[in-house]
């Protein structure tokens, strides 16, 4: 099965947590703190391979979490850094947040790697909190908390030239007889479900990578038929081929057909017409064909745009060779185009800056309780481990140090109200 989206929930591993312990060796009076550092949680990292064709691996299989990092240990020791996971994909992988949209990459070359979620920090262990003041800490850290979020993949074709056209105009033809592709051609619409790729080799050793495209219908960029779920797909493509069926079968107009395609190439991404494509006049061993063209020609005049125009028979070969040799020429001159992708991408560096978020959010609940929130504030609460009365009193002071203390004052706290940080509650103390 052919899948080209997918949607994953991802979980990088936590950091481990230090330790509290103390030298207590024979005949080594005041050994001092030697809690060790626990181990960086693994990250999840994204990797392109090319023995990929699509992301089927991803449409049961959702949810994927690293290990965490090694507990810090006595002595000193630290704890073992966890592995990352390695989840692979195919390339041409668009890789987005599921929430925010951003563009966190685009996986195309063999090989390619992203780190789409870092793992945690490992705690550190109280041999780092020992001063003049408190030379035997009893405090540690908890590991840091790995990055989770919900990805959205997706799979955009690498091919230098795209075929487009209406279902049944002669693509998959043309493909199977120019390459060594073999796919599934009948005299039905919609023979082609999913997208066939193959290689375009020339006499003069130049070759190229060629994509047929299921067909695309009038209303595909609003969702009618299958052509929106391939649009995505000529995003790459540097140049496209036009295939127009000159024989009129079935009742067809062949400039109707031209102008009601780039309406949706158009509708979906206005860049696609930007790109050199070239008008492919197939089924010409057909009757009425040679006048259809010269009618098509005669319509084309009167556009702002003039594509060059190849007349081909898939069946005779009639054309093959000056099409391949004109297609090779514009790829060899024409530069790759951004995806809609990759356009998000730049923009959101050049414009989009991002808010500094808050440290800290107060709420108060129906119950009169103060709720305290914010990215900053939970991760310290997460690495601060509870079972010490110095780790706690320490909490305490950075969370004064942020200035939470004076906010719930002069939002009204006062003696004995209660204050809740996720799901750990306390009385504030003015």
């Amino acid at each position: 099965m052919f899948v080209d989206q997918a949607r994953i929930f991802i979980k990088a591993g936590k950091g481990g947590d230090g330790m509290v312990a103390f030298r207590r060796e024979k005949f080594v009076p005041n050994g001092g703190p030697a809690g060790g550092d626990g181990g960086h949680g693994g990250s999840i990292i994204l990797k392109a391979v090319s023995g990929m064709r699509t992301l089927t691996d991803y449409r049961y299989h959702r949810h994927f979490k690293a290990a965490s990092g090694g507990k810090g240990m006595i002595k000193g020791m630290y704890g073992r850094k966890a592995e990352n996971l390695v989840l692979k994909v195919p390339l041409g992988t668009t890789v987005s947040d599921a929430q925010t949209h951003e563009i966190l990459g685009d996986l195309t070359t063999e090989n390619q790697e992203l780190v789409v979620a870092e793992g945690g920090r490992g705690g550190h262990g109280n041999i780092h909190f020992a001063s003049p003041k408190n030379p035997a800490p009893e405090i540690a850290e908890n590991g840091e908390p790995g990055v989770e979020r919900t990805l959205q993949l997706e799979l955009k074709v690498l091919a230098d030239v795209g075929l487009i056209g209406f279902p049944s105009v002669g693509k998959s033809t043309l493909l199977a007889t120019v390459t060594s592709a073999k796919p599934k051609i009948a005299a039905y619409q919609f023979t082609t479900l999913t997208p066939n790729l193959g290689m375009v080799q020339l006499a003069d050793g130049r070759d190229f990578a060629m994509a047929d495209l299921p067909g695309l219908i009038e209303g595909a960029s609003q969702g009618i038929g299958l052509g929106i779920s391939f649009l995505r797909h000529i995003e790459r493509t540097r140049v496209l081929l036009h295939v127009i069926d000159m024989s009129e079968t079935d009742g067809r107009d062949a400039f109707s057909d031209y102008q009601k395609i780039n309406h949706e190439l158009a509708a979906y991404d206005q860049a696609l017409l930007k790109r050199p494509q070239i008008v492919v006049a197939s089924k010409m061993d057909l009757p009425d064909a040679t006048k259809n063209l010269e009618i098509f020609k005669s319509k084309l005049q009167n556009e702002q745009k003039q594509p060059e125009i190849v007349a081909i028979s898939a069946v005779t070969h009639q054309g093959l060779e000056r099409l391949l040799n004109l297609t090779a020429d514009l790829v060899e001159r024409t530069a790759a185009f951004p995806t809609l992708a990759e356009q998000a991408k730049a923009n959101d560096l050049q414009v989009n800056f991002k808010a500094a978020q808050p440290a800290f959010i107060i709420k108060r609940d129906a119950s009169a309780t103060w709720i305290l929130t914010g990215a900053k504030l939970e991760k310290l609460f997460e690495m601060t481990n509870f079972e010490h009365d110095e780790s706690v009193m320490r909490f305490a002071r950075q969370l004064r140090g942020m200035g939470v203390d004076e906010a719930l004052r002069q939002r009204g706290a006062k003696n004995g109200d209660l204050v809740k940080i996720k799901d750990f509650t306390f009385e504030f103390v003015d």
